[in-house]
């Protein structure tokens, strides 16, 4: 019985500990769909309240209705979107070419990519910002898929160029044998292999543009061109903020986030994993 419950003890614990932190990192986002199911008057009456009085859904019409949330959105979409397809195309080019290949000047190249993960962003806002300038880039979205396109590359491409060299050279040489060509070795045996490493990255060059405020801030003022995280600032006025209509924005914000990660799990957890470890 002793023993039992010395051996008992540590996973109570473990799962104490665990459950603490899931209520820890969940609390905001309950906090933030209560807010945008109360109406304006609970929102500012000052009274602590766990669940709404008055459950309503203006917040969310009226984010539709009397904002510009939905523009906002549809940027944020268009955006990460093209961002994320461009460097998944790089990445798998690139990370093939560096499993495979040896050629002068790849350490250097490998060790290049992952400096520029240590460069300050602070670094490299100027030159990008006198850049767009020339280029007349400015409050356009394509100066923002030009950076986060870049912004990922070198990670998305160094993650899938560890996952192919997990995948044994002698699937490529029977696929030849069998008169495949490259392209027609990488389309039908490579690729679907790929497919955890390739979610993985797809999801992760996608989270990365949508939640990023930083770069939307310098590069976009107008309001055709605000993504979600900048347009949400737009609910803080000068005398007032707006909580009930930014909460159902950060809400509604979440979606493409939640379902990408709800339908992609398993191949998310799986493509980190193995595209992590060098084989």
């Amino acid at each position: 019985m002793v023993s039992y419950v010395r051996n008992a003890t540590p996973t109570v614990s473990r799962v104490f500990a665990l459950t603490l932190f899931l209520i820890g990192a969940l609390f905001p986002f309950y906090w933030m769909l209560v807010t945008s199911l109360k109406d304006r008057q609970e929102i500012y009456s000052g009274k602590l309240t766990l669940w709404p009085q008055n459950l309503t859904f203006s917040n969310y019409v009226d984010t539709f209705q009397n904002s510009n949330f939905p523009h906002y959105f549809m940027n944020s979409f268009i955006v990460s979107m093209s961002s994320s397809i461009l460097v998944l195309l790089v990445s798998i080019l690139g990370g093939y070419s560096m499993a495979r290949y040896s050629f002068r000047g790849k350490k250097v190249f490998l060790i290049s990519f992952l400096a520029t993960q240590m460069i300050p962003v602070m670094v490299i806002l100027v030159p990008l910002f006198i850049s767009f300038s020339q280029l007349h880039l400015l409050n356009k979205l394509p100066s923002l898929i030009i950076t986060y396109t870049a912004m990922n590359i070198p990670f998305c491409l160094l993650t899938m160029s560890s996952f192919f060299q997990r995948i044994p050279v002698s699937l490529e040489e029977a696929a030849l044998i069998d008169g495949c060509n490259k392209f027609q070795t990488m389309i039908r045996i490579i690729l679907p292999i790929m497919r955890p490493g390739i979610v993985a990255t797809l999801v992760f060059a996608f989270t990365g543009a949508w939640n990023d405020l930083f770069f939307g801030v310098m590069f976009t003022n107008s309001e055709s061109t605000k993504t979600v995280p900048v347009g949400l600032s737009s609910f803080v006025q000068k005398f007032d903020i707006n909580w009930g209509q930014m909460s159902a924005a950060g809400i509604l914000s979440l979606i493409p986030v939640v379902i990408m990660f709800a339908f992609a799990q398993k191949y998310i957890v799986s493509g980190l994993t193995e595209g992590a470890v060098k084989g």
